[in-house]
């Protein structure tokens, strides 16, 4: 018995000691929106480092959908494969990188299902931080996307008139639209209740807009009610603007129409996102 209480005597912590640990001291400063969402952007970066699969969509996927329809409809559309890349790269470039927005909503699934949000609402930090951070991570997969399509095109022969600068131009203009529509999947993300479900809703939204746009043919040949669908399109706005751009002769109503729907798609879905994060 005397070991014992000798034994909690000794490792017993001095008041003077739990004074000095307790006493109140400057609190570090609350991280600010911009600080908090890199922080989170740079935890979705290295999950894709623990797991490099995460790239085969941003690799694979814009490598093989380049090589496949260019050489499956090039012939039969413009007479060659590389005449026909000329219209198809811009639109593919589009088809490829939005296709990959759909994955940050089921990121965003796979983090609620384990708990981790209930964590980060106990932060002092800025509440749109941890969506912004997922988007953020995003916009490096959308670059290597586009780059990966970009110069495979070129091997293949694709001649942008636009040069340089119409071909960055191009890119940025498509990583802003790809920004804002993420933040559709990221509501999705939060609404469904597994992560096979937003995948479903994602394909069913995503088919219909890439595939009946202006990417693959000219809508000019199709049925006149299927082309009220394809100009109204998003897509299509997206696609025309991006060639315009890398064909050197820009189209700023196209331009213009691009960047207020994107704006448009951040007001409503970050706003729809960030009420449904609040409550869940």
């Amino acid at each position: 018995m005397s070991t014992t209480t000798e034994s909690s005597t000794t490792y017993a912590p001095a008041p003077d000691a739990l004074a000095t640990v307790l006493a109140p001291s400057v609190k570090p400063p609350r991280p600010g929106a911009w600080s908090a969402s890199l922080t989170f952007g740079w935890r979705a970066i290295l999950k894709i480092k623990h797991v490099p699969e995460q790239l085969f969509d941003v690799t694979a996927f814009p490598l093989m959908m380049t090589l496949l329809f260019t050489y499956l409809f090039g012939g039969a559309l413009a007479g060659s494969p590389t005449e026909y890349l000329q219209f198809l790269l811009p639109g593919i470039m589009v088809t490829s990188v939005v296709m990959i927005t759909m994955y940050t909503g089921m990121e965003v699934n796979k983090d609620i299902e384990k708990g981790i949000f209930d964590r980060f609402r106990t932060l002092p930090i800025w509440r749109p931080s941890t969506m912004v951070g997922y988007l953020l991570a995003d916009i490096l997969r959308y670059t290597m996307a586009a780059t990966v399509i970009l110069l495979v095109g070129l091997v293949l022969g694709f001649r942008p008139q636009g040069g340089f600068v119409g071909v960055v131009a191009g890119i940025l203009l498509l990583l802003a639209f790809s920004f804002a529509f993420s933040w559709v999947w990221t509501m999705f993300g939060l609404m469904m209740r597994s992560e096979k479900a937003v995948m479903g809703v994602s394909m069913l939204v995503m088919f219909p807009l890439t595939f009946l746009s202006n990417v693959y043919v000219d809508p000019s040949t199709m049925p006149g009610w299927l082309q009220v669908f394809v100009n109204a399109n998003p897509i299509s706005h997206l696609v025309t603007s991006i060639r315009s751009l890398m064909g050197g002769a820009p189209d700023v109503g196209e331009i213009t129409w691009v960047l207020v729907s994107s704006a448009l798609f951040i007001a409503v879905f970050g706003t729809l996102t960030m009420r449904l994060y609040n409550r869940k």
